[in-house]
């Protein structure tokens, strides 16, 4: 879900910046001091993850926990995602310093999504809907990266469908995934994935 640099336009460079400072200033408001080290490691998840590439076809994928970071921790999701994201960009050129701002916009969407997603079922369907919540984070996330990339150039809309094809098994993947986290953390840190935290 990664934009490389020079392939954006400015304006959509531009909007995702002003989307990322709004949502990185909402997230920090949000973000309690007590939940200080969960934010930390979620946001080593998310670095971590997203460096094992899988191959697909043409393409690649990658796992983004991005359900999973938004069932965790709601609008504090954003900075977590911002500081991933900028290590990434200047450790590995994974993504870039110039779309930092249209990646971090899409994925936090895209974990705001999830979190949603697993807010709106009842608490009896709890890992159904951390499978929602992991399903809807990566269509989410894609849809968005979609629309950058066909905002920036008309040409890019193959581009776009390819994408969105190839991550379609990543949804699932990832709905599973989350759905299997979820239960864990159920049984030893439930307060990690209450439906009553803050978003």
């Amino acid at each position: 879900m990664h934009i490389s640099e020079g392939v954006l336009s400015p304006p959509v460079l531009a909007a995702g910046w002003a989307l990322t400072a709004g949502g990185l200033a909402l997230g920090l408001r949000k973000t309690r001091t007590e939940n200080l080290p969960r934010t930390a490691l979620v946001s080593s998840a998310l670095f971590l993850a997203s460096l094992v590439h899988v191959p697909l076809g043409p393409s690649s994928i990658h796992l983004t926990l991005l359900g999973l970071a938004g069932i965790m921790l709601g609008w504090s999701s954003i900075p977590a995602l911002f500081i991933s994201l900028l290590l990434q960009g200047l450790l590995f050129q994974f993504g870039g310093l110039l779309s930092l701002g249209v990646n971090t916009a899409v994925m936090g969407s895209a974990a705001l999504a999830g979190s949603l997603a697993f807010r709106a079922l009842p608490e009896r369907f709890t890992l159904p809907a951390a499978f929602a919540g992991g399903f809807a984070a990566v269509i989410t996330g894609t849809v968005l990266v979609c629309a950058a990339l066909f905002l920036s150039h008309g040409s890019l809309k193959a581009t776009a469908a390819l994408l969105f094809a190839a991550n379609l098994p990543l949804a699932l993947a990832e709905g599973v995934i989350t759905l299997f986290i979820t239960a864990f953390l159920l049984k030893m840190m439930p307060a990690y994935v209450s439906r009553q935290a803050q978003l």
